[in-house]
């Protein structure tokens, strides 16, 4: 619980087009299986997990939609759905993809 708190309090670097790019390449071994090329909800394992993965461009972030509120869900999870807190990556890498993840609700991505 110590590292969580580390990381809430970790501040923000700030956003730049290098780090959206870092974002972008993490997103594609960790997220897009799941979330998909543009955040659609429609990777490849999608269709097995109770509940979908999130469509970043059509649904409500449940956990709020800041780039702070993206990196604690991704932190800590989201009980009751596949999404794992994903402890095994830095505070750099888990705001570079929050950012990424914004990139992709704002439809300013295209596709992988």
């Amino acid at each position: 619980m110590i590292w969580l708190l580390a990381v809430l309090a970790a501040a923000a670097p700030k956003r730049s087009p290098q780090l959206i790019d870092r974002g972008k390449g993490l997103y594609g071994i960790w997220c897009i299986a799941c979330h998909g090329p543009a955040g659609a909800g429609d990777g490849p394992t999608a269709h097995t997990l109770n509940p979908r993965p999130r469509n970043f461009k059509e649904q409500k972030f449940k956990q709020g939609a800041s780039a702070g509120q993206v990196l604690r869900t991704m932190a800590r999870g989201v009980p009751g759905s596949a999404m794992k807190p994903f402890t095994n990556l830095t505070d750099e890498e888990r705001w570079a993809l929050a950012y990424w993840v914004l990139e992709l609700k704002a439809g300013r991505s295209g596709q992988q």
